[in-house]
């Protein structure tokens, strides 16, 4: 197996323990943070201990604790924000003249091809951004949970297609990066969460709504839920 012409860290910040990510692009020394937030100071002490610049910001979507940073990396780098069409739409206010993709789109972060992902329902503009086997999911996909959809722009059927069109569109070895630590583990498989997902685990529709906008919210840290049916016993 080649070895990868990027690399990933994460750093847990802010009162929702979110992960901002910097990806590093090896043969460039080019980085992009993903959703800067809280922190962000150490984010970029951790660039510059790398010794890369940060050239791009790609946002996962634009609730505050995603966003809140962004002006703290404009002010040290000439950085180039990236958000789905549907996500500025919502947004309605962004900075810096950002790039507005579609799903489906790519961005060259120096040698490294990431892919934008349209992934619907915690937000209409949430997006997944996939790069070599890693995915970085944003409150699409936690581990062992999904993000909610009963704010401002929600959608609990989206968020069911989007759920399976993950599972049915991506290998089962691809590494789940989510947006907060909720979990009693930082990162995934695909294939782990196909199987311990309780979100994942509905036959319909009908049953994903009820179990997600309808009952009680689980409690932290989440735990593997095999064969839970959506919570639901039959």
């Amino acid at each position: 197996m080649s070895e990868k012409n990027y690399s990933i860290d994460a750093l847990e910040l802010g009162p929702a323990e979110n992960f901002i990510y910097l990806i590093h692009d090896h043969a460039t020394n080019r980085a992009a943070i993903v959703d800067p937030a809280w922190d962000v100071p150490k984010v970029i002490a951790l660039a510059e201990k790398k010794g890369v610049i940060i050239t791009d910001i790609l946002l996962t979507h634009s609730h505050h604790d995603h966003i809140n940073g962004i002006s703290d990396v404009l002010d040290t780098y000439d950085a180039q924000l990236h958000l789905l069409k549907e996500e500025a739409d919502f947004w309605g206010e962004h900075p810096a003249s950002p790039s507005i993709h579609h799903g489906g789109d790519e961005i060259m972060l120096g040698d490294s091809r990431i892919n934008v992902l349209h992934t619907p329902g915690h937000t209409p503009g949430s997006a997944c951004y996939s790069i070599g086997d890693d995915l970085l999911t944003g409150d699409t996909m936690f581990v062992f949970g999904c993000g909610r959809c009963d704010f401002t722009g929600g959608d609990p059927e989206q968020m069911y297609k989007t759920l399976n069109k993950i599972r049915t569109d991506l290998p089962a070895t691809t590494n789940i990066l989510p947006g907060h630590n909720y979990a009693v583990k930082k990162t995934s498989t695909l294939a782990e969460q196909v199987t311990g997902n309780p979100f994942m685990q509905c036959n319909n529709l009908d049953d994903f709504v009820q179990y997600r906008m309808h009952t009680p919210r689980r409690k932290t840290p989440y735990q593997a839920e095999p064969h839970a049916n959506c919570g639901h016993e039959h």
